[in-house]
């Protein structure tokens, strides 16, 4: 009999394996005709639908909190006028992909996960395969596509949103200068700090797509199965984003040399 201990480890490998196994079917599908462009279209309205004003929102206090915190910081050590560099490239380099990612995996990788759910208790999904219907290009490939897309799109939405919220927190509230706002930050970022977060954003969409597919298509049984496989969608897309984030950072900075370096 295989020790409780042993199980568990293996049983979460497994899935991990599972997971990366979808992935690879996506790729696979990706190209293959007849794509669903109508599919897409919904889903990328519905994804942005319900992750835009979210994502403004939070990209705001988010942009102002670290404005505050660096702005304080800044202050005390006498080196104010790299407040904006500091501001600019924690919302371009972390902040705004993490939030795009945690919006993606919270509002719209629960509904795909729901919906996939639903269609799986209901046997809609063995419909599909009996009919020699491709569930994965039919339903998935068009999901994560779209998540991937509104991620990246809803990237550059929450670096706008974080950048002014952070100039408005810092030069209004902090009696910060503009000029030395605007300025800080041109001395040592970068263009490719902005195609990092785009970067990021991509991969954090794709990861929580699959996830919230993978989950979606493999609940316990029963509508109690459906809401739990919607809670563990978010808590491991949660986990992936943020270790996808360690290394996609490490290889960044590692491969590209500080602007002024």
């Amino acid at each position: 009999m295989t020790s409780p201990l042993i199980a568990r480890p293996t049983a979460a490998l497994q899935q991990v394996g599972k997971i990366f196994a979808l992935g690879l079917d996506v790729g696979r599908n990706l190209f293959k005709r007849p794509f669903q462009l109508r599919e897409l279209i919904d889903q990328l309205w519905f994804i942005a639908s319900v992750s835009i004003l979210p994502a403004a929102l939070v990209s705001m206090a988010f942009g102002a909190v670290i404005s505050l915190q660096l702005g304080s910081l800044t202050r005390q050590i006498g080196a104010q006028s790299f407040t904006g560099a500091a501001s600019v490239l924690a919302n371009v380099q972390q902040a705004a992909p993490i939030i795009c990612a945690l919006l993606i995996s919270g509002a719209g990788g629960t509904a795909i996960c729901a919906d996939l759910g639903a269609r799986t208790i209901r046997e809609e999904i063995d419909a599909m395969e009996v009919l020699g219907i491709s569930a994965i290009q039919r339903l998935v490939v068009p999901r994560v596509l779209a998540a991937a897309i509104v991620a990246v799109l809803l990237n550059g939405l929450i670096t706008i949103v974080g950048v002014a919220g952070g100039y408005f927190y810092n030069v209004i509230l902090q009696n910060g200068t503009p000029g030395a706002y605007l300025a800080g930050f041109s001395q040592l970022a970068q263009p490719a700090d902005l195609v990092i977060g785009a970067i990021k954003a991509l991969f954090f969409g794709v990861a929580a797509g699959i996830v919230a597919s993978y989950r979606g298509l493999n609940p316990a049984p029963g509508p109690k199965g459906v809401g739990d496989a919607v809670n563990q969608s978010v808590v491991i897309s949660f986990v992936l984003v943020y270790l996808i984030n360690v290394v996609l950072t490490t290889i960044y900075l590692t491969l590209i040399p500080a602007k002024g370096s």
